[in-house]
């Protein structure tokens, strides 16, 4: 099993920090009200967060990378410190049933962006939907299926990889 690197595992995770942050400012643009917009940027970013940890939690115990360098994100590490080992048996059954809850980390941003075109166009809020569509519906994928996914020893059986495309 390759092992990554702690720059690797922080280059690997970079699309999907990318993605929240982006997508905090595009609530944030949407509202427009001051307060909502803090709150609604801030609940995104903590959104992402739980979503990460949602994963290390529920996911993470049933791969076959947990507790290992294996991992190209650096979660199945994370996820031995607070979780116990689960049946590498379950893992397609519980990727199944969480996947669904960062979803939205994927569509309320666009959702956001696009009604807040609808409002008022300007060529940066217009780039920023851009750069977040291509980041999290390009890049984030190709860069988990071509990195972690192409090598991870259950990809026959998960439903992302046997579906020939990502969550969200």
């Amino acid at each position: 099993m390759r092992e990554y690197t702690r720059t690797q595992t922080f280059v690997a995770n970079l699309p999907y920090a990318a993605m929240v942050m982006m997508g905090a400012v595009l609530i944030a643009r949407a509202s427009g009200f001051p307060t909502w917009a803090l709150a609604g940027a801030l609940g995104y970013l903590a959104y992402g967060i739980a979503g990460a940890l949602w994963i290390m939690v529920f996911i993470c115990p049933y791969c076959s990378y947990y507790d290992t360098r294996g991992c190209p994100c650096g979660y199945g590490v994370l996820s031995a410190r607070f979780v116990r080992k689960g049946g590498q048996e379950c893992f397609a059954e519980k990727f199944r049933w969480h996947i669904p809850v960062i979803v939205p980390l994927w569509l309320i941003p666009t959702g956001c962006g696009a009604w807040s075109l609808s409002r008022g166009y300007t060529s940066g809020l217009a780039g920023l939907l851009a750069a977040f569509v291509v980041n999290s519906y390009v890049i984030l994928p190709l860069v988990s299926r071509r990195h972690g996914c192409s090598e991870c020893p259950q990809k026959e059986g998960c439903p992302w990889m046997a579906r020939g495309s990502p969550p969200g």
